[in-house]
């Protein structure tokens, strides 16, 4: 394939697109960007789904650095590792 793209970034873009790809995960980074940190549990009871879920989505998204999870005692606090995964959401509602 001729591109002036480096192979490792096409496979790391399109591995960290395959984890943002999900309507869960998506609806996860406009909370996380709107409100900052979240615990699993804000994240769970604001979306109404299951923690079991909502854990192995963020697990999913803390996987491909997308977003953090900092240690606040016996909570895990959530936040994007960067705003710049919200600006491909706004890009994917402009074009759908």
């Amino acid at each position: 394939m001729k591109t002036h793209f480096d192979n490792n970034f096409l496979e790391d873009s399109t591995e960290t697109l395959r984890a943002i790809a999900h309507p869960i995960r998506i609806a996860m980074i406009d909370l996380l960007f709107n409100n900052g940190q979240m615990t699993v549990t804000d994240i769970y009871s604001q979306l109404k789904i299951e923690q079991a879920i909502a854990s192995h989505h963020l697990r999913i998204l803390k996987s491909k650095a997308v977003v953090n999870v900092e240690r606040d005692g016996k909570n895990s606090l959530y936040s994007l590792c960067r705003d710049e995964y919200y600006e491909i959401i706004k890009t994917l509602m402009k074009v759908i």
